[in-house]
């Protein structure tokens, strides 16, 4: 079905073509019968290709969405399906905002937003948030823990001086080991605090040291794939934190009981960060198949001291998020079993602030 040569050329219908909002216009089978453009870069589709087909043949769309749509044309009731799951025609997951008004001739229009932007950057102010308080609450007690610690390494030092029997010197060297060794678990708890080594690197240097690194450790099966974009500009960063963060993350999915894990890059235009809209950054997705991160662990991954695992210290996250953060860069994730990514965003834009 067209739009009518004289409809397409008004008033209204020109304003239908320069809104940024996208707009379909469904028959009563649910067929497209109009995109205007910002819907066809939504979907990542041409009107010529799609028009006359279901809407649920272009994108899937549940049962209950579609018995919804077909009840609004009964009643002729309007309707806002808010944060709805819809997929591009490559594939690409999107959550949006749709509201359903039924017009005449048994048509229904179809307004939909894009919110999954703003939730990710919702979310990721939540992490921020998250992250500088977990580092505020951990300075407050390496103070409260490291003085007393450094009394008692110092007591258990004179006291061996002062024996006479070696044998006795074995207990004081544990009391010093111990000492040393809270003492070094408190300075990871508050992650790297240094100066940056910056320096301009190819970020698949990196990404190759870290495959040959785990390469090296030996964990059985383990396939590791790159996907890379060879266009990625070099970039002014610290590349030992830069290792290390990633290195956390395919070691934590090699210790999880991924057999299969992708490092992949590329690049986004115009993402923000924080409160800051960089016009480049960098993405290096870290993907596996392991058993994926339970759900009640998920909001708080990032804190010191979570983890799933029996041996785990739960500081590998909370330190590479720091890591990243010192480059003005985030670290995010989406897990279901089979399916881990963790994504890290890295600004290319020089900052002089």
């Amino acid at each position: 079905m067209h739009l009518p040569t004289e409809q397409k050329s008004s008033y209204p219908a020109q304003l239908l073509e320069i809104l940024n909002t996208a707009v379909l216009l469904l028959n009563e089978q649910q067929r497209l019968v109009y995109l205007n453009p910002a819907a066809e870069n939504l979907f990542e589709i041409s009107q010529r290709q799609v028009r006359g087909h279901c809407w649920s043949e272009v994108t899937p769309v549940s049962a209950s969405m579609v018995e919804r749509l077909q009840m609004a044309l009964q009643e002729q009731q309007t309707f806002t399906e808010r944060e709805l799951e819809l997929h591009t025609a490559l594939g690409q997951r999107m959550t949006v905002d749709c509201t359903v008004t039924p017009i005449d001739k048994g048509n229904l229009l179809l307004e939909i937003t894009r919110v999954d932007r703003h939730l990710r950057i919702a979310h990721e102010g939540h992490l921020l948030v998250q992250q500088r308080a977990a580092r505020e609450l951990l300075r407050g007690m390496a103070h409260e823990i490291k003085n007393p610690l450094g009394g008692l390494r110092g007591a258990a030092q004179l006291l061996e001086s002062e024996l006479p029997n070696a044998e006795l010197k074995e207990y004081t060297r544990v009391i010093i080991g111990e000492a040393d060794r809270l003492t070094n678990l408190v300075d990871r708890m508050l992650g790297p605090n240094h100066i940056m080594d910056t320096r301009i690197i190819n970020i698949h240097q990196v990404l190759e040291h870290v495959r040959s690194l785990v390469d090296a450790e030996g964990y059985p099966g383990l396939v590791i794939q790159q996907q890379y974009d060879p266009s990625i500009p070099e970039l002014s960063a610290d590349y030992e934190l830069l290792v290390q963060a990633v290195l956390n993350l395919v070691r934590n999915a090699a210790q999880a009981g991924a057999d299969h894990v992708i490092l992949r890059t590329r690049t986004q235009r115009q993402f923000t960060i924080g409160q800051r809209c960089y016009k480049l950054v960098i993405r290096i997705d870290v993907i596996d198949n392991g058993p994926g991160i339970p759900a009640d662990m998920q909001e708080t991954i990032f804190y010191p001291m979570v983890t799933g695992r029996a041996d785990g210290t739960g500081l590998g996250l909370s330190i590479t998020q720091s890591m990243v953060n010192q480059h003005r860069g985030i670290v995010e994730f989406t897990s279901e079993p089979g399916h881990t990514k963790f994504t890290i965003f890295l600004p290319l834009e020089v900052r002089n602030d």
